[in-house]
């Protein structure tokens, strides 16, 4: 009896651990998206620093999506990480609107990797 019941609690612990690394990857690929979105509209506005300003905080909420993902999200949150990366290349160097291109594949990813 005391092995099943060390046995069940070991697995819940899994179990546990499993889910939150999903819970947390899902709120950082959720603050990603928003970050992207809104750098998109700035880009759209032609507003480079704005666009800029945004991308680095969905790279950053994404490469922390990126590290608590498993599975198949996995190599979408990557796509998107490289996406943002683009992105902000582009923005840097004034082109606000070349940057939507990257910002849009980013969203796609990360939405993809958020289902």
């Amino acid at each position: 009896m005391k092995k099943s019941i060390f046995a069940f609690s070991g697995l819940l612990l899994l179990l546990g651990i499993f889910l939150s690394g999903a819970v947390f990857a899902e709120e950082h690929a959720y603050a990603a998206i928003e970050h992207t979105s809104t750098a998109i509209a700035q880009g759209k506005a032609d507003k480079a620093p704005a666009l800029v300003e945004h991308a680095e905080k969905a790279l950053e909420h994404a490469k922390m999506a990126e590290n608590a993902a498993k599975g198949h999200l996995k190599p979408e949150i990557q796509s998107a990480v490289d996406e943002l990366e683009k992105a902000i290349t582009a923005g840097n160097a004034g082109d606000a609107k070349l940057a939507v291109i990257p910002l849009e594949k980013a969203l796609g990813f990360l939405q993809a990797g958020n289902k």
